[in-house]
């Protein structure tokens, strides 16, 4: 009952309320980046959500889109600002993605949404992570985040979508308070983001 109903009747109320709350901060994020990044203070990307769906993915922009001689985006560690660094720090770059949870593309917990040329890649059991809606926060990003081998993500999410509950849902949220105070495993090792997968 909690997965096919209440879930969702909590992500929306819970999302409209916070998204309420925090519309000042997203206001005033919004206009900073907009002058940082040249008139564009959102990111858009498309992700595969619930049952591989594909939807349209929003966050603030917290890197730069320049280039080099042939016309490739640099690094990553290249291209963020330095607003951008405190925005993905302070986690205030998913704020956006509250539009998602109320449009039903998101969760507030679940597996993070990633790229769609990840999707031939997984093996049978990877894919399972697609049978519930992508969230904001899930057990991988409370358990590691960028810090954890792809293998070992996909293990916690597999493990999320079999193990899903109220319970689990809010020990997610209440460990997901305590990683954004400590800043912990937000990037990876070697890369200001994670590092792309390249299949098992």
């Amino acid at each position: 009952m909690y997965r096919d109903f209440f879930k969702r009747l909590i992500d929306l109320l819970i999302a409209i309320i916070s998204f309420t709350i925090a519309l000042p901060v997203f206001l005033f994020v919004a206009v900073y980046l907009y002058f940082a990044n040249s008139g564009k203070p959102f990111f858009y990307q498309l992700r595969p959500g619930k049952n591989e769906k594909i939807f349209r993915i929003i966050k603030f922009k917290t890197m730069n889109d320049l280039k080099d001689e042939q016309g490739n985006l640099l690094p990553d560690d290249k291209r963020i600002t330095p607003i951008g660094a405190f925005v993905r720090k302070s986690s205030l770059d998913e704020i956006p993605q509250l539009i998602n949870v109320i449009k039903g593309d998101m969760s507030l917990v679940g597996p993070r949404p990633l790229l769609p040329e990840y999707l031939p890649l997984y093996n049978d059991q990877q894919r399972r992570r697609h049978e519930v809606r992508p969230g904001i926060t899930g057990w991988a990003q409370v358990n590691g985040r960028n810090s954890l081998s792809w293998e070992d993500k996909f293990d916690l999410d597999v493990y999320y979508v079999d193990n899903l509950s109220a319970l689990l849902d809010l020990k997610i949220v209440l460990m997901t308070f305590k990683k954004v105070f400590i800043r912990e495993g937000i990037s990876s090792d070697s890369s200001v983001t994670m590092e792309k997968f390249q299949g098992n």
